[in-house]
């Protein structure tokens, strides 16, 4: 901790100050004033603005903007496909200075020790990585996990310097049913942070879950849903994912009085959809380009972020403040120049000085050898339940279609988008399969299979192709995990992922070409989707309405049961 002394002094300019911005205009996230001045900076800390400053060492931003370090209010980490460092070196550019993350993705797949990975990692990396402790591994009792986390197993894990509280409890019928697990868990981060995950949950229902302190939550997708959750107290996430896209229908609510209510996340976001269009800078200037005020998205990206979560050390360029600080030279293109994280300028040489460590969760991936045989769809009726994908959300339409029985087996009908979906469990648990239909990625040939399957992460298999789904499904074994594109008896593309089957061990650079081939190849298959891996890894989430499948079926998620 920096010495109290050298801060006051310093403050007072009494003392040189170890860092000055000269030059610059600082955007104030209350006010919305463009106040002149330097910036002071002693350590880590912001200990002056608006005045003038001896320095120890300056930095001169003349003609740019500086405004608060941004603030990724629920994200995982996992989804990046990248490590937490690669994640760092990926993000921390874009301005992104906090990130507050659920390391359930691989906390499904090992358990307590992937949520340990990630708070040691968090210590060794630039950007202040929060981690939250995930609640709900499963995520239901109609998947198989590789793994189970109870009360009992994270009590150990509180009170980590990473730690900021329990992760999205994304279980809300067990929370408004009082199931024992989900009461326990409620219980032990009573009067702590809880984050929450209830889509388009409304009414008496959201009153008893809010009730239950959960306090924050991002799955609203129209600006109605987004509105009750803020009126009855909750603080609304706006996500802007690869797959979830929810800004162009929530920016209407992104106005000056309910901004400090509101703040950005992005959830789930590759590094493909970074390189292209960005981060929470792509989210920042996308908002005021459809119409929210500047102010008030700034203030969402970082003030309100920091005071939702209870970071009072940041969010805002003020004295005692935690110096988080990006320039930009124009407020509407959040073009970032410069970032300072902690009082450090993000450079190459401040990466190449961090200390890393060994990754886990290798060779993960434990499912049977499935044959062409195994996707076969048994059934004495034509009518089919069929997943209705809706393009840029998570959620689902559940359709019923006719598809005839032939030799005993519904089969693909690509020329009606209806392909062929199956989840195989990879853990090594009970080898189950399910198999059922899903339109929406326009596939016409071959098959796409991935171990990035939400929240279970078992292998998911689309295809128009028995022998394609078999060979790409038993491909993902041999490479410890990722994506992996199949026609005709062949690989065209594919992305192996050896940490948990979820993140790669290449520069993130190299991740990003990688998925620039595995689109191209799913383009070649026919697939209209912009990102159809994600798209696919969602269709396995049974907490997300409509209709789902996991390893052991489709689940009505509207009903919370299994389809028998």
């Amino acid at each position: 901790m920096t010495d109290l002394s050298r801060i006051i002094q310093q403050a007072r300019g009494l003392a040189p100050a170890d860092l000055v911005l000269k030059g610059g205009k600082v955007l104030d996230v209350v006010t919305g004033e463009l106040l002149e001045g330097d910036v002071a900076i002693c350590e880590g800390t912001i200990v002056g603005i608006c005045g003038s400053y001896d320095v120890a060492r300056e930095i001169d931003v003349t003609g740019q903007i500086l405004v608060p370090g941004f603030i990724d209010t629920h994200l995982h980490i996992e989804s990046s496909l990248v490590t937490p460092f690669e994640f760092d070196r990926c993000v921390l550019p874009h301005g992104v200075t906090t990130a507050i993350c659920d390391p359930h993705e691989i906390a499904n797949v090992i358990g307590p020790d992937g949520i340990r990975y990630f708070q040691d990692a968090a210590t060794r990396c630039l950007m202040d990585i929060k981690v939250q402790l995930s609640s709900c591994v499963p995520s239901t009792e109609m998947e198989t996990a590789g793994a189970r986390i109870e009360a009992a197993d994270l009590k150990p894990l509180m009170g980590h310097p990473a730690g900021i509280g329990l992760a999205e409890f994304m279980n809300f019928p067990g929370v408004l049913f009082q199931d024992p697990g989900v009461m326990e868990k409620l219980e032990l981060f009573r009067g702590q942070h809880i984050d929450g995950h209830c889509p388009q949950l409304s009414g008496n229902d959201l009153n008893a879950y809010i009730a239950a302190g959960i306090r924050t939550e991002h799955e609203a997708t129209t600006a109605e849903e987004a509105l009750e959750k803020l009126r009855k107290g909750m603080r609304v996430l706006i996500r802007e994912g690869s797959v979830s896209k929810d800004l162009h229908a929530l920016a209407p609510i992104i106005t000056e009085r309910n901004s400090a209510y509101i703040c950005l996340c992005t959830d789930d976001r590759n590094p493909l959809d970074i390189a292209e269009y960005g981060h929470l800078d792509y989210m920042i200037r996308t908002a005021i380009e459809l119409g929210a005020p500047p102010l008030a998205v700034y203030r969402a990206a970082s003030l309100s972020a920091a005071e939702a979560f209870g970071l009072k050390d940041r969010g805002q360029i003020a004295p005692g403040k935690r110096a988080d600080i990006v320039t930009i030279t124009d407020l509407a293109k959040c073009d970032v120049q410069m970032v300072l994280c902690g009082g450090v300028e993000v450079t190459d040489a401040a990466f190449a000085a961090r200390y890393l460590i060994d990754p886990v969760g290798r060779h993960s991936v434990k499912a049977p050898t499935v044959t062409a045989d195994n996707f076969r769809t048994a059934g004495n009726r034509e009518d089919t339940d069929v997943i209705g994908i809706l393009e840029g959300k998570i959620i689902t339409e559940h359709l019923h279609e006719v598809i005839p029985i032939q030799d005993g087996d519904k089969r693909p009908d690509p020329g009606r988008d209806l392909i062929k979906i199956a989840v195989i469990e990879r853990h090594g648990k009970n080898g189950n399969i399910a198999t059922g239909f899903v339109r929406g990625f326009g596939l016409q040939h071959g098959a796409i299979a991935g171990t990035v399957c939400h929240d279970h992460h078992n292998i998911a298999v689309v295809g128009a192709d028995y022998e394609d789904m078999a060979l790409a499904s038993n491909r993902l074994g041999q490479i410890e995990g990722g994506f992996v594109v199949v026609r005709d008896g062949q690989v065209l593309a594919e992305l192996p992922l050896p940490v948990a089957g979820l993140m790669s061990l290449d520069p993130y650079e190299s991740v990003r070409d990688q998925l620039i081939d595995l689109r191209a190849a799913a383009q070649s298959l026919g697939v209209t989707l912009e990102e159809p891996f994600l798209q696919l890894a969602f269709l396995a989430l049974p907490v997300i309405p409509a209709l789902k499948i996991t390893d052991r079926g489709l689940v009505d998620v509207n009903k919370f049961e299994i389809i028998s």
